[in-house]
């Protein structure tokens, strides 16, 4: 196929041309977008085209566009000089406004460091105030809990008293084992110092509770106390910064705001919370130091109440038990003498029935010796008749007098029973007393004083 040219293989391809050489590059060509270039149509009338064009510039500029571009330079370089005119007009204005605006700049924030300064100060004072105020609470706290661990070990002695009591009038002997008043007074106060001695563990858990938690809170405020005066030291120093100060330098990286930074609202009610949550624990602590001296006040006095209950209920046990004693013991004699009675007519019993033996012998020999009459002269005369009606007189008589015998020595026998239970109850009306008085109301005169009981020893 022949060249459109005319000539086969007679001339290269034409090449596109630049209007100038590219700049160098310092990334390699490789690593840079390929740059496409247009190339322009020649159209028109004074466009060369066709095969005589073949080897030649195919990009030119047209006149037009060459005086153009000129104009376009010339106008550029009018607008850059009175573009930098007035620069420079500016340039001296804006650097006159910066110093004014620095200094003022400068003044303003002196000033606000300075009432930085105050405010700090302010929470400061506050701070130390309720810090030296919690202190003092918690001294005064701890002083009323050592009052609790001293009326709670003043408690060991009563309750110990109130149980041996009870264990002891656990040996009284029957029938005086008896649930009487004394014992339930007893047992009433030994549930009073037990419900006494739970109260005051739990008042002493309390106060420690209180104590911590003071601790805790005044701990929060010498925090805040401590980086208060950091913080006040940190304005005061920036505060004396001036132009001419030594020790300034550049520091771009801290011309920003911290994530973490609080806002004057915040930072102030920070400190707010924290003195309010401290008064919050010394108004907690003083009512409860209130609190604890009301209930030591109440359960000494109510343990010396009690105890003086059980006091006179033994008083009174002692009396009844004394009187029943002495009464007891009137009766015995009483039955002694009436043994002794007993006896001596159990003797004339005896000495009676004795005495109708002969009798008795008399009458039945009569008896017997008239039933050997012979014949027709055994006969139920008078005499037989009287002699019979003699010996039964005789039998009902000794058995009269036998029934009688058997009654008294019933008698005395019973009288010796109720002698050996007098005796019996003496002696167990001896022990009773002997535990309340010797042993148990002994035993109270250890019982300790109200100014002990309330923690004050």
């Amino acid at each position: 196929m022949a060249d459109p040219a005319g000539s086969p293989g007679a001339m290269a391809q034409p090449r596109v041309l630049l209007t100038k050489e590219p700049a160098p590059q310092t990334v390699p060509a490789s690593d840079l977008p390929m740059k496409v270039y247009e190339v322009a149509l020649n159209t028109g009338t004074d466009s060369s085209s066709g095969l005589t064009t073949a080897g030649f510039r195919t990009a030119k500029y047209l006149p037009t566009e060459w005086h153009l571009n000129n104009s376009e330079q010339y106008h550029k370089a009018f607008a850059g000089c009175e573009q930098a005119e007035r620069g420079r007009a500016e340039a001296k204005e804006l650097a006159e406004y910066a110093a004014a605006a620095a200094q003022r700049a400068q003044q303003d924030s002196t000033a606000a460091v300075g009432q930085r300064l105050q405010d700090i100060h302010f929470w400061k004072a506050e701070l130390q105030r309720e810090i030296q105020d919690l202190d003092a609470e918690t001294c005064l706290l701890a002083a009323q809990k050592l009052r609790l661990e001293r009326a709670l070990d003043a408690t060991e002695v009563p309750y110990a008293i109130a149980t041996d009591n009870l264990q002891c009038r656990e040996r009284r002997q029957a029938p005086d084992l008896v649930s009487d008043e004394v014992e339930r007074e007893l047992l009433k106060e030994a549930e009073l110092i037990r419900n006494i001695q739970d109260l005051l563990k739990r008042t002493l858990m309390q106060a420690s509770n209180q104590m911590r938690s003071n601790r805790d809170h005044k701990e929060f405020c010498e925090m805040d106390w401590s980086d208060k005066v950091e913080t006040y030291n940190i304005d005061d120093k920036c505060g004396k910064y001036s132009n001419q100060s030594t020790n300034i330098q550049f520091h771009p990286s801290s011309v920003k705001f911290e994530e973490s930074a609080s806002t004057p609202e915040t930072w102030a009610k920070f400190s707010h919370d924290n003195i309010y949550r401290a008064e919050q624990e010394k108004l907690a602590s003083i009512n409860l130091r209130a609190l604890i001296d009301n209930i030591l006040h109440d359960t000494s006095e109510d343990m010396r109440k009690q105890c003086a209950a059980v006091n006179e209920a033994f008083a009174k046990h002692c009396e009844e038990l004394d009187d029943t004693k002495h009464k007891l013991e009137h009766h015995l004699k009483k039955i002694l003498k009436e043994i002794g009675y007993q006896e001596a007519n159990i003797a004339a019993l005896k000495q009676a029935i004795k005495d109708k033996e002969a009798p008795m012998k008399v009458a039945q020999t009569r008896l017997y010796d008239r039933s050997f009459r012979p014949n027709v002269d055994l006969c139920r005369d008078e005499a037989q008749f009287r002699l019979i009606h003699e010996v039964e007189e005789l039998t009902e008589s000794i058995n009269s007098l036998k029934k009688k015998l058997l009654e008294s020595e019933q008698t005395l026998r019973n009288l010796e029973d109720t002698r050996m239970n007098l005796e019996k109850e003496i002696a167990v009306k001896t022990n009773s007393i002997f535990i309340d008085r010797q042993k148990c109301m002994a035993h109270r005169t250890r019982y300790p004083v109200v100014f002990k009981l309330a923690g004050y020893q």
